[in-house]
């Protein structure tokens, strides 16, 4: 489940692993300010890999509770292979993800409503990391081409 920041893919996606019984990922648990799609991606990729060849995975996710990432005292998650994995987040259905059985592209056209609701839920201080995200955001999915290539666009009020 992908798409820019604010449109309510983490929403859809809770509620959708809800429905399913289903494990829910997010790349919130990888990407930083700072690396929001390259460095860790691997980390996630392999993560994704021993589960689908039946192995149990494991990862330590970044902490966010200080206002900034630190991934060396984050949870420790595992995930199972077995049933449905539900994984949400900004660039998760990028190109390079293999492991996807369904690309969901959530949307909201409005980008100030987005930032918005981004800075609502995370807090005044991180307005400007949200603006600058947003900027890059828009390079992105102009590249990475990820809503023309979902399996399904929800768009959110």
């Amino acid at each position: 489940m992908d798409g820019p920041s604010g449109a309510g893919k983490t929403t859809f996606a809770e509620e959708l692993a809800r429905t399913l019984g289903a494990q829910l990922i997010s790349t919130d648990h990888f990407a930083t300010w700072d690396d929001p799609t390259t460095g860790w991606w691997p980390r996630l990729a392999r993560a994704l890999e021993e589960v689908k060849n039946g192995r149990v995975a494991t990862y330590r996710k970044t902490d966010w509770s200080q206002g900034f990432p630190c991934i060396a005292e984050g949870d420790e998650v595992t995930i199972t292979p077995q049933g449905t994995i539900v994984l949400e987040g900004f660039s998760s259905a990028r190109k390079a993800n293999t492991h996807l059985s369904y690309r969901i592209f959530v949307d909201h056209g409005d980008e100030k409503a987005r930032l918005e609701r981004a800075v609502k839920r995370d807090g005044e201080s991180q307005r400007e990391h949200f603006i600058r995200w947003q900027e890059y955001e828009r390079g992105w999915f102009a590249v990475d081409e990820t809503r023309a290539r979902a399996d399904y666009v929800v768009t959110s009020s």
